[in-house]
């Protein structure tokens, strides 16, 4: 099945009651124009997406194929991430951790709060922010909400 378009998202009311079945899109890949994965159910499922996927992304529940018993829409599976935190009374530290992790071109998102971000886990920038004063990192999992996210571009590049 070769799919070309994002045809809306399942909290759109005519996908509702329709049979799911959802491909897996890691957070990384979001922003590529063309995939080939196999659904929860075995389907397999080529994309090719145009350009504007470079902008936008592909999205959690975003509905790639639909008919009228059931769509195939994106799962974006949760994955390893730092929750960085600046304490209170710490503002000059905010900078500081957004240029070391927009040194390791690391992508970031906003987490709840404008003192506390998300970012891909990587064990060097891990122990870099863990020592900076009046900052508290630690391991999660999580789905990235794009969203959210501040980065003007995603992409895993690592140094």
């Amino acid at each position: 099945m070769l799919c070309e378009t994002v045809l809306g998202n399942l909290s759109e009311e005519r996908f509702q009651g329709l049979d799911v079945d959802y491909v897996d899109v890691e957070w990384y890949e979001a922003f590529a124009k063309i995939h080939r994965k196999v659904s929860e159910k075995g389907v397999d499922v080529g994309i090719r997406l145009d350009n504007e996927v470079l902008k936008k992304g592909l999205h959690q529940d975003d509905v790639l194929y639909a008919d009228q018993e059931r769509v195939i829409a994106v799962n974006i599976p949760p994955c390893e991430a730092m929750e960085v935190n600046v304490r209170e009374g710490h503002p000059w530290q905010l900078a500081k951790v957004c240029y070391e992790i927009g040194n390791t071109h690391g992508t970031l998102f906003w987490a709840g709060d404008f003192q506390t971000f998300l970012t891909p886990y990587n064990e060097p920038l891990f122990e870099k922010l863990s020592e900076l004063h009046g900052v508290f990192v630690k391991k999660v999992m999580t789905k990235f909400d794009f969203q959210k996210a501040i980065s003007s571009t995603i992409n895993n590049h690592h140094h």
